[in-house]
């Protein structure tokens, strides 16, 4: 009896500290939640106001009359479908390449030994530490020689070198065991076929990952685009919400709703596979 009396002082006040840590704890990322959605909510109460009111003092958070005109006229006189397919094709293609070249690259790193591995891995992490803006220069004289300024290839191939992405696949390699790929060495398999059918799918929760997130900076990339092309038929999103101004003058409106229906893949994907993005960076290996 008094065991469980014991028992029972020293649990109570334990798990009432861990429920009240749990209560702190969501209460500290609900409040980080509502201020990361502050500004989108004031882009999408200013897209429902009309241009008069949208620079008018006080600040206010509603008008007199809301209305989604905005986005009808953003729809009608606009090319925010036009910018959409651009962006999603080359996004998606860059994805594809990157998760290609990444993975391969990780998987030689990771599983053959070759002369000069470590010093290739150490140029690949030099990679880190260039930053894109110091390659413009070059990437466009090497991209016009051979012919691909102003054309889609020209945005998606020099946006396809990821060195995080090949570091990010090569942790998940490592981790995964090495009695896989002897048992599948002993059947007769080579290292495309211990790649591509064992290796792959067990890392799909880190594809998943690598795949969101340069989905994402591939979406949101504005400087090469724009560098790259001069045509109005390939602009993606970035590049054409800079033109904005100069196509709708100060409709603040207009840029706002534009904006919003920019940002909107982006937000889907990550309500969809934010799964995913979470298991990718907790758990890069095999499960067991």
């Amino acid at each position: 009896m008094s065991a469980a009396t014991a028992s029972g002082v020293v649990a109570g006040p334990r798990r009432g500290r861990l429920n009240l840590g749990r209560v702190a704890l969501w209460a500290f990322l609900i409040l980080i939640s509502l201020i990361w959605l502050v500004p989108f909510a004031w882009a999408f109460a200013t897209s429902l106001k009309p241009d008069t009111e949208t620079t008018v003092a006080p600040v206010s958070w509603r008008a007199t009359k809301e209305s989604f005109e905005s986005y009808k006229t953003v729809f009608a006189d606009g090319n925010i479908a036009r910018w959409w397919f651009n962006s999603l094709l080359t996004s998606t293609l860059i994805t594809a390449g990157t998760l290609l070249t990444a993975s391969m690259a990780a998987f030689a790193f990771s599983r053959i030994r070759f002369a000069a591995s470590n010093i290739l891995l150490w140029l690949v992490l030099a990679g880190l530490i260039v930053p894109f803006q110091a390659l413009i220069v070059p990437l466009f004289q090497l991209s016009d020689s051979l012919g691909m300024a102003n054309t889609y290839w020209g945005i998606i191939l020099p946006q396809m070198a990821a060195p995080i992405a090949v570091l990010v696949y090569k942790r998940a390699f490592d981790a995964l065991p090495a009695d896989l790929e002897e048992s599948a060495l002993i059947d007769g398999a080579g290292p495309w076929r211990i790649y591509w059918q064992i290796w792959m799918p067990l890392s799909k929760a880190t594809t998943a990952a690598v795949g969101i997130f340069i989905f994402v900076f591939a979406w949101n990339n504005f400087i090469w685009p724009f560098v790259i092309t001069s045509s109005r038929d390939l602009m993606t999103v970035p590049v054409g919400l800079a033109t904005v101004n100069s196509g709708y003058g100060a409709l603040y409106s207009q840029q706002m709703a534009l904006a919003i229906l920019g940002a909107l893949p982006l937000l889907v994907a990550f309500v969809l596979f934010q799964r995913q993005i979470v298991q990718g960076i907790a758990n890069p290996g095999i499960k067991g």
